[in-house]
């Protein structure tokens, strides 16, 4: 059970589930040292800032971490204090990483935040987490393939609306 925490008097219990992906989605994150690296990074910000890590964990191209924050921080903020730093942190302890980095930049701009608020919820977002980059998690993603009929069509043009009237 997440307990509640306390910060300023103030008694808070916001989870946000986040995932970064690598510049150009290069499976650069496969090697144990780095993921570790990752997550003793995590941990010196959470000493820092009011944060709580509670899962990290990576598939090679992302990263997926399960986080707590105080309410006077901001989803974006806690995403934009995390990436930074970890990447500034990261490539200063690993530099032969950069020169991997076709652009010469670590996260991409792309980029998914979700707010937590039950415990089921949180739990199996934990689980999920967990089994980024297991065989087990490989052999989930044919339950979520999408129908060839159901992708996306590029021929599909939509209008511009006017608020006046067509």
């Amino acid at each position: 059970m997440l307990a509640a925490s306390m910060v300023e008097w103030k008694m808070y219990k916001i989870q946000y589930h986040m995932v970064f992906s690598l510049s150009e989605r290069q499976k650069l994150l496969l090697d144990a040292d780095y993921i570790n690296y990752i997550k003793f990074i995590c941990s010196e910000i959470s000493k820092r800032y009011c944060f709580n890590f509670n899962a990290i964990a990576t598939d090679g191209d992302h990263v997926h971490i399960l986080v707590g924050a105080a309410p006077k921080y901001s989803p974006e903020r806690v995403m934009q204090k995390v990436k930074s730093m970890v990447a500034r942190e990261f490539l200063k302890k690993f530099p032969e990483v950069k020169k991997q980095l076709k652009r010469g930049e670590f996260w991409s701009d792309e980029s998914y935040i979700g707010t937590m608020g039950n415990e089921a919820a949180i739990d199996t977002i934990r689980k999920y987490i967990e089994t980024q980059g297991t065989p087990e998690e490989k052999e989930s993603y044919k339950q979520m393939k999408i129908p060839r009929k159901f992708q996306h069509n590029n021929d599909l043009r939509l209008k511009p609306v006017s608020r006046y009237g067509p």
